[in-house]
């Protein structure tokens, strides 16, 4: 996918994209990752890129379960990764409910359809009954490009790289004067040079 979406023909269209992009962008921070350094936190803050994975992917789950009438079940603790889940495992997962989501929104006629409020969750607000198929789209949409923002920071802490130098070298951009793409440190425990 390259760094910038295409025109969008339509709304639908156009959100869809948008939230597939920052998925994109939230996946490339673990590019190049061992799975310790995928659990490993860096920063202030105890979230790790994996972390932060399973959990979008889980809150995007739960999301779209409320969207089709489904009672979203408790993630549980998935900020953080047990022993034996994988960078693969996560991806896998997160793949398949990329899917779903954008099966279910294309199979929806409209997308002002009601999602109503669960009553059940604190941080709701007491004043909505139902949302829309849109807000649910545009509050994934943020809450993916939040999460991506974090993973951002920590992969920086981790090696160095920035996302851009991280999308060059997955994608296979050249070398330019102002950007070169990510390479995997020579010597363990070395970050990269990521800048140009």
């Amino acid at each position: 996918m390259p760094g910038l979406i295409g025109p969008v023909a339509d709304e639908r269209e156009g959100l869809l994209d948008y939230l597939a992009q920052q998925r994109y962008v939230l996946c490339l921070a673990a590019y190049g990752l061992t799975e310790q350094q995928i659990r490993s936190t860096p920063t202030v803050s105890s979230l790790s890129i994996g972390g932060l994975l399973k959990h979008v992917c889980r809150t995007e789950r739960a999301w779209i379960d409320l969207v089709v009438g489904r009672a979203p079940t408790d993630p549980g603790d998935d900020l953080h990764l047990t022993p034996d889940e994988t960078l693969a495992d996560l991806i896998g997962e997160y793949e398949r409910v990329a899917t779903r989501t954008e099966q279910v929104v294309v199979d929806i006629d409209d997308l002002g359809r009601p999602v109503p409020v669960p009553r059940d969750v604190p941080w709701f607000p007491d004043d909505v009954d139902a949302w829309s198929v849109r807000w649910v789209l545009l509050h994934l949409i943020e809450e993916t490009a939040r999460h991506a923002g974090h993973a951002d920071i920590i992969r920086e802490a981790i090696d160095g790289a920035t996302a851009l130098s991280l999308m060059a070298a997955a994608e296979g951009w050249p070398r330019t004067p102002w950007l070169s793409p990510w390479r995997p440190p020579e010597h363990p425990g070395q970050g990269s040079n990521s800048a140009g």
